[in-house]
C-alpha cells in the first residue's frame, strides 16, 4: 500500500529502530511506547487484519511469530516476561492498518487490559 506507514518502513522510506529483520518480517521499536519496552512485529506483506490473510498465505503468521521469537530472545524479554497484543479496527485502538503484534515488557502489566 502506498500510504501505509509500516509498508514505508519495510521499503526503507521511513527510518525505524529495527531490532530484527528477515525476508518476511520486521521487528522495531514503537515510537509511542506504552511500556518501557514496546516493540512491533510486522509481516512484510500488507494485510490490515488477521481475517484478511488468505488460507494459502497462512505461513505469514509462522514468519511473524518467528520474528517475535527472535526479538524476544535477542532483547532478553523471556526472563522479564512480555505480552503480545494484536488489534484490528479503530475501536480496538489499531492506529496503522497493517497487521502488527505489539510486544510489551519492562513493567508490571495488569489484567484485564484496556
Amino acid at each position: 500500500m502506498n500510504d501505509c506507514l509500516f509498508c514505508k518502513i519495510i521499503n526503507g522510506e521511513i527510518p525505524a529502530n529495527k531490532v530484527y529483520e528477515d525476508d518476511h518480517a520486521v521487528v522495531f521499536t514503537d515510537i509511542n511506547p506504552k511500556a518501557p519496552i514496546h516493540l512491533l512485529a510486522i509481516p512484510k506483506e500488507h494485510y490490515s487484519g488477521v481475517h484478511e490473510v488468505p488460507h494459502d498465505r497462512m505461513e505469514l503468521f509462522q514468519h511473524v511469530f518467528f520474528a517475535v521469537n527472535q526479538a524476544v530472545r535477542q532483547e532478553g524479554l523471556a526472563e522479564k516476561g512480555y505480552r503480545l497484543v494484536v488489534n484490528f479496527g479503530d475501536s480496538s485502538g489499531q492506529a496503522v492498518p497493517h497487521i502488527h503484534i505489539h510486544i510489551l515488557s519492562g513493567r508490571e502489566l495488569t489484567w484485564p487490559p484496556g
